[in-house]
């Protein structure tokens, strides 16, 4: 399911006009960057949990040409699903 399929799902689901749909979701989508980029989480019980974890720096290898190279650390996103969400799975 892409972006345009969610908000198709969204609209249909809630009753709303597509242009709400849309801005419900891209709201919901800034909210959580927003939260991330400020170290926070945001956990949507029985759903899941948005989440930062810190990548340390590192020495890697080109795979053309074998030189080493650095790569930086990295503050990367992580999601860890909820009871819930695992539970509808299997």
């Amino acid at each position: 399911m892409n972006k345009a399929e969610l908000i198709d799902h969204i609209a249909e689901q809630a009753e709303l006009p597509k242009a709400s749909a849309a801005r419900a979701l891209d709201a919901m989508i800034g909210a959580v960057q927003m939260t991330l980029k400020n170290g926070g989480s945001v956990s949507l019980v029985g759903f899941g949990t948005f989440d930062t974890s810190k990548r340390a720096g590192r020495t890697g290898r080109n795979p053309r040409t074998g030189e080493a190279i650095t790569i930086e650390s990295a503050t990367v996103p992580k999601f860890r699903p909820g009871k819930a969400l695992k539970d509808a799975l299997n």
